[in-house]
């Protein structure tokens, strides 16, 4: 493997799709063709390399992002492996995060499907070059122009055909590369062998139309490339790959392949794309971030004579070696053994080991470089979203952003012993996730697991019960609602307790107003300065962001408001940031008793993809279920239904699809906004919440 200090033969990609495109499967055939493994594994039987952990084997499905190195003709590929789940798009918001490229992968009788173009909008959002691979070519429906249509169509793609299908269905039997005017067609059932040969007359007639479309696209992106075009010139491949390469980096183009990764054919020529057209970390721009003393804004090129910075992406906990913190080194060189400087926690910590990770097995290295992947051990404070640097120049990362969870469950552990050792293993998975979140039920006493989905939830019990041997009654998955207000309110403390000597003194004002959906709950000082002196406010936003987390009309979490501090006053003997944060607390409840309450519930984005002949009666279910369709899309010999439901109502409904389509129609959703819940709804809510 090259050393690492020559960043121009380094990529680092994603492979991102709808569940069940192939990611994993043409992953897997990646590391084959690299000689990185020896023996294809498969997603289905669960010998897959990347599917790892015990509940992604036995359901055949990617849970966690797995990341691989693997060697090219001379290059490094560093490949992270995402989920397709809806519920795990946390695991692909931070693989993006760091990554210079991506391959997004569709089907070839599906096109683009509801989470690949959920995928796409987030490689858009940070600006990641792809190329896309139209899978399962050998499938019967398989249609890869139709499929490429949907890029156009749906995504907004300016794609580029660069390779064709030689046949399709059974008939698919390798590549045509509209670049180079060449077959590849494949001689055995390993994809190992493959005859490159010269089109015949009818391909090169075909091939030759392709191909001068692609030549008039490119060359509206380069003055010298249309004068050539127009004078009739000859136009090398290496030209052409060229600026492909340069569109592709400045998102100005996709390029589109095709194979089938499971008949193992097109990997190969994937992989040259992957060379030839994405990004190494020299092209892609400076990262930026700011000087976390003067938040003056900083840049740092991918180098490695620039001081370090580095971000950590995601946790795990590995039974071997402990607690994994997965590092996308930017700038600098990382040393085994070395001190850094975590930034956002402003705490110093020390890098006891540098790993490079091939899914769960790993390679111990002395030194990683700039544009390097790799996990570090020994990162006791450092979370997802924090930055690590160099203490003499420090710099502050922009941190990850994440989705509220939308499903709760109640845990309760059967024995003392359990109950111990479940806040331990509860506090590790939340490190891992940032989407989970577990938390005391102070009306039932319950412990509350919250997550992304049903799958989401029933993977962390199922990890609880198993992987840390927690034993434990779970109760069945609950929406997690919200509460706020919807009128201003005011409410004033005064805290005066005295026990003999000194006492507990506190006086506040608080005043509090509803945020836009979506603003979360925001703190402000407004108070004179003489009021009271800092650390006794910083006490009372402890208090009230405490107090958020249960409201008086359900119980529920509090959110999009805004509590503002206005006034009070303090005793210079008396006065304690203790007597300030009860004061906090009791005047955030004083404010939710005289304001106007709302409960709010998850409202999920939902495309239906249904034959015609059960539209009807799909409609009709999902208008009882308090659904709102708001629009269809022709998807050959069905009907793409797309709506809003809320997540209460969506419980089991994949029985309840099955049911009414003869199992025909299929459907995914995920989470678009909180709205507010029915007055009857309501009732019946907080009836049961309550037990009444």
């Amino acid at each position: 493997m090259p050393d690492g200090t020559d960043l121009s033969v380094m990529r680092n990609i994603g492979m991102m799709a709808h569940i069940d495109a192939g990611k994993t499967t043409t992953t897997e055939r990646i590391l084959y063709y690299t000689g990185k493994i020896h023996k294809i594994g498969e997603v289905d039987k669960g010998t897959a390399t990347m599917d790892w952990m015990r509940q992604e084997q036995e359901r055949g499905i990617t849970i966690t992002s797995a990341a691989s190195a693997c060697v090219w003709k001379n290059h490094v590929i560093n490949i992270i492996d995402t989920p397709g789940h809806v519920d795990f798009t946390v695991e692909v918001e931070r693989s993006l995060r760091v990554l210079d490229g991506a391959v997004g992968i569709f089907c070839a009788v599906a096109g683009v499907q509801p989470q690949s173009e959920t995928v796409w909008r987030q490689a858009d959002r940070y600006q990641i070059p792809r190329i896309a691979y139209i899978n399962k070519m050998d499938r019967v429906g398989a249609n890869y122009f139709a499929a490429v249509n949907t890029l156009s169509e749906q995504l907004g793609c300016n794609t580029l055909i660069v390779q064709l299908p030689l046949g399709s269905e059974e008939q698919f039997q390798g590549i045509i590369d509209v670049v180079k005017l060449k077959a590849y067609v494949y001689q055995d059932d390993a994809g190992e062998n493959f005859l490159e040969r010269e089109l015949t007359a009818e391909e090169f007639i075909s091939t030759t139309g392709y191909r001068n479309a692609l030549l008039e696209k490119i060359s509206e992106y380069d003055d010298e490339m249309l004068e050539k075009y127009l004078e009739g010139k000859e136009i090398s491949p290496e030209e052409i790959i060229l600026l492909i390469r340069k569109m592709t980096i400045s998102n100005g183009a996709v390029p589109v392949l095709c194979g089938s990764s499971f008949k193992n054919k097109g990997v190969q020529m994937l992989l040259d794309a992957i060379i030839d057209y994405l990004p190494s970390p020299k092209d892609k721009p400076a990262v930026t971030g700011i000087d976390p003393d003067s938040g003056t804004r900083l840049q740092r090129m991918a180098g490695l004579a620039e001081p370090l910075t580095v971000l950590a992406f995601k946790v795990t906990v590995d039974p071997f070696v402990g607690k994994l913190t997965y590092l996308r080194i930017y700038s600098g060189v990382l040393k085994s053994g070395s001190y850094v400087l975590n930034s956002k926690k402003r705490q110093k910590e020390r890098i006891t080991k540098i790993l490079r990770m091939h899914a769960n097995s790993r390679e111990e290295l002395d030194t990683a470089f700039a544009g390097d992947i790799v996990a570090g051990v020994g990162l006791k404070n450092t979370v997802t979203g924090d930055t690590i640097c160099s203490e003499l120049e420090p710099i502050l990362l922009e941190t990850i952003d994440f989705p509220d969870p939308v499903v709760d469950i109640a845990v309760e552990p059967k024995t003392k012993a359990d109950q111990d050792r479940m806040g331990e293993s509860l506090r590790r998975l939340a490190e891992e996730d940032p989407t989970f979140i577990a938390r005391v039920d102070e009306s039932s006493g319950q412990t509350i697991l919250s997550g992304m989905g049903e799958l989401h939830l029933e993977i962390i019990v199922d990890r609880l019960l198993k992987e840390f041997k927690v034993n434990a009654n779970i109760g069945k998955p609950q929406v997690a609602y919200k509460e706020t207000i919807k009128t201003p309110a005011q409410s004033e403390i005064i805290f005066d307790k005295q026990t003999g000597g000194h006492g507990q003194f506190a006086h506040i004002i608080l005043e509090a107003e509803p945020l836009p959906e979506g603003s979360g709950k925001l703190f402000e000082y407004a108070a004179a300065t003489e009021c009271m002196p800092r650390e006794f406010a910083s006490a009372v936003e402890v208090g009230v962001m405490e107090a958020l987390q249960a409201g008086i009309l359900a119980g529920y979490p509090v959110d999009d408001i805004k509590v503002r501090l206005t006034g009070g006053s303090y005793h210079e003997a008396d006065s304690t940031e203790l007597a300030f944060k009860i004061a906090g607390v009791q005047g955030l409840k004083g404010i939710l008793d005289k304001a106007e309450k709302i409960l709010l519930e998850p409202i999920m984005y939902m495309e239906i993809i249904c034959p015609d002949e059960y539209v009807g009666d799909v409609i009709a279910d999902l208008n009882a279920r308090r659904g709102k369709v708001s629009g269809f899309e022709e998807n050959r010999d069905s009907k793409i239904i797309k709506g809003a439901v809320p997540l209460a109502e969506t419980f089991g409904y994949v029985t309840a699809l099955r049911s009414l389509s003869q199992g025909r129609a299929s459907f995914s959703l995920h989470m678009s906004n909180y709205a507010e819940v029915p007055e009857n709804k309501n009732r019946d809510i907080i009836s049961k919440r309550y037990g009444i």
